[in-house]
């Protein structure tokens, strides 16, 4: 009797570390799986020169949120208080001498900065045709330490109906690419690695160089109808809220990365290896974006005149108006 209790006794011993082995291997499996597939999941590709601007830019509250913290203002309220004003007119020198607005200065997109080293401290307004130039010109300025720089709205054409450039540009473009209300964006779930900046130094020095770049052309614009003939050929964001997409409807494959910060890491869902054009309602906002990053190394594009012009009769707000321009006095 004693000996078969000890085998007895021997068995469950044997019964109990079997049974423990058991409930070890799901767990050892699981964790050996979980460690393989951590090991098969490739980092995002960084760039240096990038990750220095970009930590430059944060340490220097020159986020894009930052930059586009109060970036426009209205005639009126120019008009209002000329004197404390000092109003860069980027527009072509024959078309300031035709009609500018009093007391501003004419001056290259190019020369911007240097010209606004003459404001002795008061805030600067930056005018062209249409108020899209000059969304690149005030990014410029505001990452060149002039941080209180606007944008004129509408340009020229929001002070006086005799420099009006607007009208002839709205337009109702019918597209099959342009998905109907409520919209289809894509969500943003790729990662993509940084674009390659080849500008080296500090941050100081890449960012100034970026500048620089920036100034040394033109408005980085597209056609409304060049992207919708061929959506696919661009990574499209749309600048818009959520409600917004709902109420009217987007570009085909277009994306929604907004807010679109540093500090957030909003960025990584833009692909550098394409042509990221960003639109808004008026191609304003969207040339100061695109304006920023392109100084990021990113191939950026503003798409002109945003969706005034490409789908201007469906907007109930945010829309061009030549009706209320109140002619503002000129010389």
């Amino acid at each position: 009797m004693k000996l078969l209790l000890t085998k007895i006794n021997i068995t469950m011993k044997q019964f109990l570390r079997f049974s423990i082995l058991l409930l070890m291997i799901p767990a050892f499996v699981l964790t050996s799986c979980k460690d393989d597939t951590d090991d098969l999941i490739p980092e995002r590709e960084t760039d240096v020169e990038f990750q220095t601007l970009i930590t430059y830019l944060q340490n220097n509250d020159l986020d894009l949120n930052n930059i586009l913290d109060g970036w426009i203002t209205t005639a009126a309220t120019v008009n209002a208080d000329l004197v404390n004003y000092y109003i860069i007119d980027i527009r072509k020198a024959d078309a300031y001498a035709t009609s500018h607005i009093p007391g501003a200065v004419n001056c290259s997109y190019g020369n911007v900065v240097t010209q606004a080293a003459n404001a002795a401290g008061k805030t600067i307004i930056v005018v062209c045709y249409t108020g899209q130039t000059a969304g690149h010109a005030v990014c410029a300025l505001r990452l060149s330490g002039f941080t209180t720089a606007k944008v004129l709205k509408w340009g020229m054409s929001g002070w006086h109906t005799s420099t009006d450039s607007w009208s002839p540009n709205t337009n109702t473009i019918s597209s099959p690419n342009w998905i109907a209300s409520p919209g289809s964006i894509i969500e943003h779930t790729s990662e993509y690695k940084d674009p390659d900046i080849t500008e080296t130094g500090d941050g100081a020095a890449i960012l100034e160089a970026r500048v620089t770049s920036l100034l040394s052309g033109s408005l980085r614009g597209v056609t409304s109808a060049t992207v919708l003939d061929a959506p696919g050929s661009y990574f499209i964001n749309n600048y818009w809220a959520a409600t917004d997409v709902t109420t009217y409807g987007n570009i085909s494959g277009a994306h929604r990365i907004n807010p679109l910060t540093l500090a957030g890491e909003e960025y990584i869902y833009l692909d550098p290896s394409k042509d990221v054009v960003t639109y808004c309602w008026t191609g304003q906002t969207s040339s100061v974006i695109t304006a920023y990053l392109y100084v990021l190394g990113y191939n950026s594009h503003s798409l002109k005149f945003g969706a005034n012009g490409m789908i201007y009769s469906d907007l109930a707000s945010h829309k061009w108006d030549a009706t209320a321009i109140t002619d503002l006095p000129t010389e």
